[in-house]
C-alpha cells in the first residue's frame, strides 16, 4: 500500500506528584494552614472570654458590698471570685493568694455574721475544665505549631521519600482471577503461526510435569518481534490468560533511572515477585530500551543501562529448571539487541508477528465490530481489501474513528461510508476543510495528483489507483490512493522502478503543464530518494554496484563503505531517478488528453473514486488494470 501526497511539505494513571517549596500547590497549602491556625486561635480566645464581659472590682469594694448585704452569692475558683448581686448582676474580683476568703474579708472589717448572710461556693479545682483552662494557654499554641510543622515537612518530604522505593519494581500485575482483564487466544485475531508457537508455553505452564518427566526444558524466554501495533503485548497477555497465571507487565524504559544501580534492583525485585507467585509470566515491553548491544555508548546513563541488562542476564541464568517462570519480551528492533540476550538459555525462542494479510484483517475487523451497531450496507470484506499494510492497532483505530464519525453526526448506526472515510483518516490524517486552496493552487494540485494517477495506471508494474483527491488531509494538500490487488511480501526491481516513476508523476506533470515547479513534490522526492538508495545499497538491484548490501551501523550512523563506493551509490541513485523521470514524462506526453481530463474533473468535483477514474481512462483509450493483469514475481528464496 502506498499513499502519494500531492501538495505541502513532506501505546494508566500517571505517577504521584509531590509538592515542593516554590510551587503553586505548596503555597496554597501553606496559606490554608495559616488561616486554619488563626481561626483556631480566635475560637480559643472566644472560648476563654466566657461570653459577656463582667465588671472587675477591688477587694475593698467586695467587702463593702458584703457588709451592705448586696452580695447574694460568692463563687471561689482558686483566687478568682465571682460575685452575684440581688439585681442579677455579676462582678469579678480576686482574693489574697495565701489566705482564705473569710480571713481576707476580715482584714477589711467583715464579721463572720455579716459573711454568713452570703452564700459561698468553693469550686472543684481538679476537674477537666480546671486543667484545660490552666494548661490550654500554654499547650494549645504548641500543639497547633507542631501540627503546622508536621504538615509542611510532609509536603516537602514527599519527593525525597521516593528514594526509598526506587529499587522496587514498577511492574503491573494482572491477576488471573480478574475476569475483566483476562485475555485469551479467542480475543486475538490472526497471527495463527504465533499462537501455535505460544501454545507450547501455555501447555508447559498448565502441565509442567509432562515436559520435565521426558527431560524436556521449556524455553526460559520468548522474544516477540514485529512492527508496532501487530499485537505483541496482546499475545503475551493471551498466553497468561490461557494458562491462568499471574502476568507481570513492565516497559524496558521503567528500569532505568538517573541513579546507578536502580535498574538492577528493580530487575531483582521483579523476578523475586514472579518466583513467589509461580507459575507466572514476566513481560518486558520494548526491551530494546535496556537490551541494546553493550559498549556502544558513553556516560553514566549507558553504565546504568548496561548494569540493568547484566542483571536481566543473571536472573535468567539463575532460574532453576523446575521454576515455572516464563520471561516474554517484545521489540520492533531485534537487530539492535545484545547477542547475549539471544543465545540459547535466555531468549532462545523468537516468534515473528507479521502484519495481517487480508484474511487476518477481516478477522481483526470482526473482533472490533462485536459491540458496534452497523448499517445494512457495511461490508467488512471491502474494508479488509482496502487496508493492506494496516496493523491490528490501525484497524482498531479505523473502527473507532468510524464510530466517532457516526456519533458526531448523531446517527445510531455506522455506515460503510464512515469506515471508508476512516481509512483515509488513519492513513493521512483528518480533512483540513479550513485549508482552502486558491483557484490557481487547486488547479496545480489537480494536475499534480492526475500525474501520479495516470503514470501509475499506464506502467504495468505499478499499483492500481483507488482514489484521487485535492482535499487537504494531514500534511498533504492532495493525495492519490494506490492499493495492490493482493498483499505483497516481496517487491521486484521492476515494481520499484514503476513506483518511483509514478511518484515522480506529479513533479513531471507540474513541469510539463506549467513549465514551473513548486514545493509540492518535496515529500515525493524524499520518498523516491530513500527508495532508490535502498535498491542500490540494500537490495543489490544496481547492475553497476552489483549484489552487495552496504548496511549502516545504527549505533553510530557511520556507513561501512568507502568514499569511492559512496560516490558510486550516489551516481546510481541519480541515474535510477532520472530514468524513472524520463519514463513518467513519456507517459504524460503520450496521454496528455487523459491528463487534462482527469485534472479538470478533479478541479470540478475535488474527489474521484476508482470507478469514475477507470471510466475516464477508458474514455481516453487506456485499459484499466484488473486483478489478472498483475505480473507475478517468482523468486526461489525464502521470505524475509
Amino acid at each position: 500500500m502506498q499513499k502519494k501526497g500531492g501538495k505541502g511539505p513532506g501505546k494508566a494513571p500517571g505517577p504521584k506528584r509531590f509538592l515542593t517549596p516554590g510551587t503553586p500547590g505548596f503555597m496554597g497549602n501553606l496559606l490554608s494552614t495559616v488561616l486554619v491556625f488563626l481561626l483556631l486561635i480566635s475560637l480559643y480566645s472566644l472560648f476563654l472570654g466566657h461570653g459577656k464581659e463582667k465588671e472587675h472590682i477591688a477587694l475593698s469594694q467586695v467587702a463593702a458590698d458584703v457588709k451592705a448585704g448586696q452580695v447574694t452569692d460568692i463563687k471561689v475558683e482558686g483566687n478568682d471570685l465571682t460575685l452575684s448581686y440581688a439585681e442579677g448582676v455579676q462582678k469579678t474580683s480576686m482574693k489574697e493568694q495565701s489566705q482564705g476568703l473569710p480571713e481576707t474579708l476580715a482584714i477589711y472589717g467583715v464579721t463572720p455574721d455579716e459573711l454568713a448572710k452570703t452564700k459561698i461556693e468553693i469550686a472543684n479545682e481538679s476537674g477537666f475544665k480546671f486543667w484545660f483552662l490552666n494548661l490550654a494557654p500554654v499547650l494549645l499554641p504548641i500543639i497547633l505549631l507542631a501540627v503546622l510543622f508536621w504538615f509542611l515537612t510532609r509536603q516537602v518530604r514527599g519527593a525525597g521519600m521516593q528514594a526509598f522505593t526506587f529499587g522496587q519494581s514498577k511492574a503491573r500485575m494482572i491477576d488471573p482471577a480478574d475476569t475483566t482483564q483476562r485475555v485469551t487466544f479467542a480475543d486475538v485475531a490472526g497471527a495463527k503461526e504465533a499462537k501455535e508457537e505460544l501454545l507450547e508455553i501455555v501447555d508447559f505452564l498448565k502441565n509442567p510435569k509432562k515436559f520435565l518427566d521426558i527431560g524436556a526444558r521449556i524455553p526460559k524466554g520468548i522474544l516477540l518481534m514485529g512492527a508496532p501495533g501487530t499485537g505483541k503485548t496482546l499475545l503475551a497477555r493471551a498466553v497468561a490468560g490461557e494458562a491462568g497465571v499471574p502476568f507481570f507487565s513492565i516497559s524496558g524504559s521503567e528500569f532505568v533511572e538517573m541513579f546507578v544501580g536502580v535498574g538492577a534492583s528493580r530487575v531483582r525485585d521483579l523476578f523475586n515477585m514472579a518466583k513467589r507467585t509461580a507459575p507466572s509470566i514476566i513481560f518486558v515491553d520494548e526491551i530494546d530500551a535496556v537490551g541494546r548491544v553493550r559498549g556502544t555508548g558513553v556516560g553514566g546513563g549507558n553504565d546504568e543501562r548496561e548494569q540493568t541488562l547484566n542483571q536481566i542476564l543473571v536472573e535468567m541464568d539463575g532460574f532453576d529448571p523446575t521454576e515455572k517462570v516464563i520471561v516474554m519480551a517484545a521489540t520492533n528492533r531485534p537487530d539492535v539487541l545484545d547477542p547475549a540476550l539471544l543465545r540459547p538459555g535466555r531468549f532462545d525462542r523468537r516468534v515473528m508477528i507479521d502484519l495481517p494479510d487480508r484474511k487476518d484483517r477481516l478477522e481483526i475487523l470482526t473482533v472490533h465490530a462485536r459491540k458496534k451497531p452497523f448499517g445494512a450496507d457495511v461490508n467488512l470484506e471491502v474494508i479488509a481489501e482496502r487496508t493492506p499494510g494496516f496493523s491490528g492497532a490501525e484497524l482498531y483505530s479505523l473502527m473507532n474513528e468510524g464510530a466517532i464519525l457516526a456519533a458526531r453526526e448523531s446517527r445510531k448506526e455506522i455506515t460503510q461510508y464512515d469506515l471508508i472515510r476512516s481509512i483515509e483518516k488513519v492513513m493521512l490524517g483528518p480533512e483540513r476543510k479550513s485549508h482552502l486552496l486558491s483557484k490557481k493552487e487547486k488547479r496545480l494540485t489537480a494536475y499534480h495528483e492526475a500525474g501520479h494517477a495516470l503514470v501509475s495506471s499506464v506502467l504495468p508494474y505499478a499499483d492500481p489507483v483507488h482514489k484521487i483527491s485535492v482535499i487537504s488531509r494531514g500534511r498533504a494538500g492532495g493525495y492519490t490512493l494506490k492499493l495492490p490487488f493482493e498483499d505483497k511480501k516481496m517487491q521486484s526491481r521492476k515494481e520499484f522502478m514503476d513506483d518511483i516513476a509514478a511518484t515522480l508523476g506529479g513533479y513531471v506533470a507540474e513541469e510539463l503543464v506549467f513549465n514551473d515547479l513548486t514545493t509540492g513534490p518535496s515529500n515525493d522526492l524524499a520518498v523516491i530518494a530513500g527508495l532508490a538508495r535502498d535498491m542500490v545499497a540494500r537490495y543489490g538491484m544496481s547492475d553497476k554496484i552489483g549484489p552487495v548490501a552496504f548496511a549502516v551501523d545504527r549505533g553510530y550512523g557511520d556507513a561501512n563503505y568507502s568514499q569511492e563506493i559512496a560516490g558510486k551509490i550516489d551516481a546510481e541513485v541519480t541515474r535510477m531517478i532520472e530514468d524513472a523521470k524520463v519514463r513518467a514524462h513519456k507517459v504524460l506526453v503520450d496521454h496528455r488528453g487523459a491528463l487534462e481530463a482527469i485534472a479538470e474533473r478533479l478541479v470540478e468535483v475535488e474527489t474521484i473514486e476508482r470507478e469514475e477514474f477507470e471510466n475516464l481512462l477508458i474514455a481516453n483509450g487506456i485499459t484499466p488494470k484488473k486483478k489478472e493483469d498483475e505480473h507475478p514475481v517468482v523468486i526461489a528464496e525464502a521470505l524475509p
